[in-house]
């Protein structure tokens, strides 16, 4: 089934699906769990840093796992709900940011090239805002799934890992409502400064989510990708199906990238097995989502930049776990006593 996966015809060709995707190898795991207990340190001293070579063992196949390919893709939006003042920059700011990334000058560039990984940035109709979710739905179904096949078309099925990341004005809104629409719980507990709103901004976006949700009551998981989100979510979701289908392990950036899954969370679970969560953003409404979704993330460094710049930065480390893993030596290679 995942030959014919893509292009995607229909939202709800998402449930069930991962029945039909590739899962993680408990051989491969099982093996690289071994070599840990074998090196020349004692079980689990290495932390998180084994935890993370045993998820890449189990996800690539192969007990002596490789980071070749990283690859980095940025999916841009502009969003039809900035209509109702919910952001303190204007929709233009998302072009400019993109013109900045092609001219390699913002953070995610530096921290790609610091860290290994190709970047490609997809802009997608940045001039064509999806529609005022509090008037209608952001997309229909048809874009939406437009924006979910651009995705996927990114990915490189020849990659290691696959890191993600987005930008977008008012795209803050989008993640809050997209959190409270799939995870529940009150509105105001998923809502944060984003690029930088005041107490009164928060609340403003505050009731218009609520407005949003009130509109689109009732909707699938998936369907509310459609009507709450952006072309950037929706990207964001294709390209996470097309790593998996590929085997491919995704690392997703911060709040707006983890929220940007929910659709994907809410339908199964299961579907995010092969995701790993970057790092912890200082957007309120992260930690509750990360607790939702079972996530433990990589780095806590209260960033909330976007971009992938979480996810470009935690690369390094999980960089650094295979180097241990494949590197060091057995107690047996070595001749020390204990192994």
């Amino acid at each position: 089934m995942t030959d014919s996966l893509f292009p995607l015809a229909r939202l709800d060709g998402i449930v069930g699906l991962a029945a039909h995707l590739p899962i993680a190898d408990a051989a491969a795991a099982d093996a690289a769990r071994a070599r840990q207990n074998s090196l020349t340190k004692p079980p689990g001293s290495l932390g998180r840093l084994e935890e993370l070579a045993i998820f890449m063992a189990a996800w690539r196949g192969t007990d002596r796992p490789a980071i070749k390919t990283a690859q980095a893709l940025v999916f841009a939006g502009n969003h039809g709900v900035c209509d109702q003042g919910v952001n303190p920059f204007p929709q233009a700011v998302t072009a400019q940011m993109v013109a900045n990334f092609e001219a390699g000058g913002a953070a995610i560039n530096q921290l790609c090239r610091a860290n290994g990984a190709e970047l490609s940035v997809i802009a997608l109709d940045l001039d064509t805002p999806t529609q005022d979710f509090t008037k209608g739905a952001a997309m229909s179904e048809e874009d939406c799934l437009a924006a979910m096949n651009r995705g996927a078309a990114a990915v490189n099925p020849l990659a290691d890992i696959v890191l993600l990341g987005e930008m977008g004005i008012g795209n803050s809104t989008i993640a809050a409502a997209l959190a409270a629409a799939n995870i529940g719980g009150d509105v105001a507990d998923w809502v944060g400064p984003g690029t930088g709103s005041d107490a009164e901004g928060i609340a403003l976006k505050t009731r218009v989510i609520e407005a949003g949700l009130s509109l689109h009551a009732g909707q699938s998981a998936m369907q509310s990708l459609a009507t709450l989100g952006g072309r950037e979510q929706a990207a964001i979701c294709g390209a996470v199906l097309a790593a998996r289908a590929a085997g491919i392990p995704v690392m997703l950036d911060g709040y707006i990238c983890t929220a940007a899954v929910t659709p994907l969370f809410a339908t199964d679970a299961a579907l995010l097995d092969h995701c790993l969560v970057a790092h912890a953003s200082a957007e309120p409404g992260h930690a509750l989502l990360l607790e939702a979704m079972g996530k433990d993330p990589v780095l806590r460094f209260d960033m909330r930049l976007g971009e992938g710049s979480g996810a470009a930065l935690a690369l390094g480390v999980l960089r650094s776990a295979l180097e241990c893993h494949n590197g060091m030596a057995t107690f047996a290679e070595a001749g020390v006593a204990g192994g």
